[in-house]
């Protein structure tokens, strides 16, 4: 394994841009619920730049570029339904798993670690994207970003995954695509993996300065690969 896995017990994993690329059905659903105000209809380029922060963000930041405003709480409220039938009616048609996903799960389970998802997206979305691509066995714990109080950035949900199988923050990892993974991963004091690849609103992951930046999952099963952003491997 990667170097700065030793010594862990537990690892978290982000989900959308970490594990698997899921703008092209959430732009399906960010754009039916938008058709069905009749309002202008984004580009996939646009929702890649907006994900991250959990779908009720989502709605508001395609509202607003619709409206050219913020939306009102009322069409805010109505346009989030409708985004959650939408994309709970196609959550998998074009989503994809990124490359050695599974297989790095797999050797890390089998590795004796503790495997966590911790997650923006609604919880009720979880179980069937995992089940989909056959992840769901490797999770001793998922996460929604509906599950707790609060979600990332803020590290309650890093927390409370380290408190619920009673490893301290020291012996814990996250690994994850956004700014957002980054610094609840710092808050809780985990050690932060970046991926270079995912949705971090246009900005390089290297900017919220990761423990470790990779270059792909597969950095985390080799112990030759990935480089440390503090300076060591």
């Amino acid at each position: 394994m990667h170097s700065k896995l030793k010594g862990k017990r537990l690892v978290a994993f982000d989900l959308d841009g970490t594990l698997i690329d899921s703008v092209p059905d959430l732009a399906v659903a960010v754009q039916k619920t938008l058709e069905d105000q009749r309002l202008a209809v984004p580009q996939e380029a646009h929702v890649r730049d907006w994900v991250g922060n959990g779908a009720p963000v989502l709605v508001e930041r395609a509202l607003t570029w619709a409206l050219n405003e913020s939306p009102s709480e009322e069409m805010q409220a109505g346009c989030y339904r409708g985004f959650l039938d939408h994309y709970a009616n196609a959550p998998n048609r074009l989503t994809q798993l990124y490359p050695g996903a599974a297989e790095v799960l797999s050797m890390l389970k089998d590795a004796g670690l503790t495997l966590v998802l911790i997650t923006n997206k609604p919880e009720d979305f979880i179980a069937p994207i995992l089940e989909h691509f056959g992840l769901a066995s490797y999770f001793d714990l998922c996460l929604g970003g509906d599950s707790l109080a609060r979600k990332k950035p803020d590290p309650l949900p890093l927390l409370h995954a380290a408190e619920h199988f009673s490893v301290s923050a020291g012996a814990c990892a996250m690994v994850g695509d956004s700014r957002h993974d980054i610094a609840a991963g710092k808050a809780a004091g985990f050690t932060t993996f970046g991926l270079p690849y995912g949705y971090n609103h246009g900005e390089p992951i290297s900017d919220s300065h990761p423990d470790v930046l990779l270059d792909s999952l597969n950095d985390l099963i080799s112990s030759t690969t990935g480089f440390s952003t503090t300076g060591t491997a």
